[in-house]
């Protein structure tokens, strides 16, 4: 007596799809139900990890390049945002008054030691972001099959997606930064500083108002920090992709981009992201560097009635001539420490 097979059991997927509406089942992601699909997908899973291990050690690398070659600029800048009217006549004052009063060394890299310590987990943070950003955003909307890759409104939200978890970084080291890099123009004569160096501004801030002493700023950080992210990234993957080589025939994409390519590409996205928040920049220098409880109302209020408008761009020439030369050591730094972990991995 012969028996016919029976059928196959229904997976869950199929009785899932089955029993939701389409809209929803359409959307749900796909479980894996055999041997070969849960390891394909620890593969996969295995591959993202490392792709964002990559990009965090990048980053870090790509900040610390950035800090070497753009403190004296930040340094520059800060001081012009922060000092009383008439202290300074212009960038190239401050620079003379810095070195005449503190040497060469102090004088252009004072507070150095908070970015630099600071800046390889935020600038980590801020690649692994993006990087992540870059996921979220395909999972929500895929690629466009045309363009072939993200676009650049895609890569823009990725990019302010980026300065949410860095927002914790930056605000405290950017506070003891900008402490320590004002602290000096405003000695009396013969007076000793307040701040002995990065810990010692941590450790008293905390002792005068906790951690919200020391996280001061972190609202005008992330409203500086998001929309900048998101012009700063959009920005480098539009000039470099307009300066990757095309195929004559087809036109599509061949070949890597030069590193003099990336060094311009990462100058001009440094540029991008300074112009639409370099005003909200300087609240939050004022506010990170002001005595006693301050807000950010009273000091948007207190600039408007010093000088209007201009009174929020003290240091515009010094901050985008640092974006150039900081933001393109960023990522070629970046770059070059893919191309090492190519090498040394795949």
């Amino acid at each position: 007596m012969s028996t016919s097979p029976s059928p196959p059991r229904d997976g869950v997927n199929q009785k899932l799809h089955a029993n939701l509406p389409s809209p929803v089942a359409e959307r749900l992601p796909h479980i894996p139900e055999t041997k070969d699909e849960i390891k394909a997908d620890a593969k996969v899973a295995a591959s993202s990890l490392a792709t964002q291990l990559r990009s965090f050690a990048a980053g870090g690398f790509g900040g610390v390049c950035a800090v070497v070659v753009g403190h004296p600029f930040d340094l520059v800048k800060v001081r012009m945002q922060t000092a009383e009217k008439g202290v300074y006549s212009s960038a190239v004052d401050v620079v003379r008054k810095s070195i005449a009063r503190d040497g060469l060394r102090r004088g252009l890299y004072a507070g150095v030691s908070a970015p630099l310590v600071g800046v390889t987990p935020m600038f980590a943070v801020s690649f692994w972001g993006y990087d992540l950003g870059k996921q979220l955003v395909t999972s929500i909307s895929p690629p466009s099959p045309t363009e072939g890759g993200l676009s650049i409104a895609q890569i823009s939200a990725a990019g302010f997606f980026s300065a949410i978890p860095m927002t914790a970084i930056t605000a405290p080291f950017e506070r003891v930064k900008v402490i320590l890099q004002v602290q000096g123009q405003r000695l009396k004569p013969g007076e000793e500083p307040k701040y002995k160096g990065g810990v010692d501004v941590v450790r008293k801030l905390y002792a005068e108002g906790g951690l919200r002493s020391v996280f001061r700023g972190s609202a005008a950080t992330l409203a500086r920090d998001g929309p900048g992210s998101a012009a700063y990234f959009a920005a480098y993957e539009y000039i470099k992709r307009r300066l990757t080589p095309r195929d004559p025939s087809t036109g599509k994409p061949q070949g890597d981009l030069s590193l003099m390519a990336v060094t311009c590409a990462g100058g001009a996205a440094g540029v991008a992201m300074w112009i639409p928040v370099f005003p909200v920049d300087t609240v939050k220098s004022r506010l990170q560097t002001a005595e006693g409880n301050v807000s950010i109302g009273s000091v948007v209020r207190e600039l408007y009635a010093r000088g209007g408008l201009k009174a929020f761009f003290p240091g515009f020439g010094p901050a985008l001539a640092r974006a150039v030369p900081a933001n393109a050591a960023t990522f070629l730094g970046v770059e070059l420490a893919h191309q090492a972990m190519r090498r040394a991995f795949d």
